[in-house]
C-alpha cells in the first residue's frame, strides 16, 4: 500500500517521533546527546520552527512543534541529515541512522496540546531513565526542565505551555506541575500515538462506544482530532499543497523560457543571473525584466532572483525602459 503525502501548512502542530533504523541507538553518550539537541535548536530558530515539548530517549525521539514557513519537511531534513552525517563520522560508521519515514501527527491544539505535552515530557520516566519527577525536572534531554525554569533554550516556547495554566507564572508553573504528575498514572497513552479512528475519539473505548450508537466519523492516521477537525486539517494541507505545486509548476515554466530566450540570444543562463553588465547581457536582461513583469506578472522580487540583481536594481530597467 502506498504511503500516504504528510500533511503540513505553515503554522501547523505537529507530533513528530523519529526511531533509529532497525531500533538502533541514535545516541550513545552525553556528546551525542548535545549534538542533536544542539542542532535540534539550532535549525528550529534559523527556519523559525517553535518547539514546545521533547525528550530525547536512546532510540528515538519526540517533538513538539509548530511549523515554519518553510514547511516540516525542510527542518526536519536539515535536523536529521545533519545530525547523521556528525554522528557518522564520529562513530565511523556508515549507512542510515534513522528509519527512512518519520511519524508525523497533525494534532487539534485546542484538544491536544497539553495532553501532548506532558505525555512527551514523561517519557523518561515511564523508560525509568529518571526515577521521580524531581530527577526529571534535572533531565536535560527532555523539555520539561526548561518549562518549570530549571533550563533555558531559547528556541524552546516555554511561555506558551504554561499560558495554558494561568496568567501569572509562578501559579502557572505549579498547576502544570501537578498536571504531569496526575499524567503518571496513566500510563502510556496509545490513543495519541496510535491509528487514526482510535486517536480521533480518543481510544477504543470511545470508539466502540460510537459504533454501538451507530456513529460515524471520518478519521486519518495522520491527524490527532475529531471528525471536524481532520476534515478541515485535510482542506487546508491541500490547499497549501495545491499551492506548493502550482509555485514549483511556475517555476519550471519560467525556467524553460528562460533557457530558450537565452539560447537564441547566445547567452548562458549563468551569465544572465551573475549580475554581469556586458552590453548584450544588460538589454537582454531588461527585455527579459519587462516581459516577465508584463507578461507572466511576476513580482519585482521574484524576476530579481531569476536575473541576478537587486529589486531597486529591477526597478531601474522598468523606468529605464518605459522612458526609452
Amino acid at each position: 500500500m502506498p504511503r500516504q503525502a504528510r500533511l503540513d501548512s505553515p503554522g501547523t502542530l505537529h507530533h513528530v517521533i523519529v526511531r533509529g533504523i532497525e531500533k538502533r541507538n541514535i545516541v550513545d553518550d552525553d556528546q551525542d546527546r548535545n549534538n542533536f539537541v544542539f542542532r535540534m535548536g539550532q535549525v528550529a530558530l534559523q527556519t523559525k520552527t517553535i518547539i514546545y515539548a521533547w525528550a530525547l530517549m536512546t532510540n528515538h525521539v519526540h517533538i513538539l512543534l509548530r511549523s515554519g514557513p518553510s514547511g516540516l519537511p525542510k527542518y526536519m531534513r536539515r535536523l536529521l541529515t545533519g545530525y547523521a552525517v556528525s554522528y557518522n563520522r564520529r562513530h565511523q560508521r556508515f549507512g542510515h541512522l534513522f528509519q527512512n519515514r518519520y511519524k508525523s501527527i497533525l494534532c487539534d491544539e485546542d484538544s491536544y496540546f497539553t495532553e501532548l505535552v506532558r505525555y512527551i515530557h514523561l517519557n523518561p520516566l515511564r523508560a525509568k531513565l529518571v526515577k521521580n519527577l524531581a530527577e526529571l525536572e534535572k533531565y536535560p534531554w527532555c523539555g520539561h526542565g526548561a518549562v518549570v525554569g530549571r533550563f533555558n533554550h531559547e528556541w524552546q516556547d516555554r511561555d506558551h505551555i504554561l499560558s495554558w495554566f494561568g496568567k501569572r507564572e509562578g501559579a502557572a508553573r505549579g498547576a502544570y506541575q501537578k498536571y504531569v504528575q496526575e499524567g503518571i498514572s496513566k500510563g502510556r497513552r496509545p490513543e495519541l500515538v496510535g491509528g487514526g479512528l482510535i486517536r480521533s475519539q480518543g481510544g477504543w473505548a470511545q470508539v466502540i462506544s460510537m459504533r454501538r450508537r451507530g456513529g460515524g466519523e471520518i478519521s486519518d492516521e495522520r491527524i490527532l482530532g475529531d471528525g471536524e477537525f481532520v476534515e478541515k486539517a485535510m482542506r487546508e494541507a491541500q490547499t497549501h499543497l495545491k499551492s506548493h505545486y502550482e509555485l514549483k509548476k511556475k517555476q519550471r515554466e519560467m525556467d524553460k523560457f528562460l533557457q530558450s530566450i537565452c539560447n537564441r540570444a547566445g547567452i548562458s543562463v549563468k551569465e544572465l543571473a551573475s549580475g554581469s553588465r556586458r552590453g548584450r547581457v544588460s538589454r537582454l536582461r531588461s527585455h527579459l525584466a519587462a516581459r516577465m513583469i508584463e507578461d507572466y506578472g511576476l513580482t519585482l522580487a521574484e524576476v530579481a532572483r531569476h536575473l541576478g540583481v537587486s529589486t531597486s536594481g529591477i526597478s531601474k530597467l522598468m523606468i529605464r525602459g518605459g522612458s526609452e
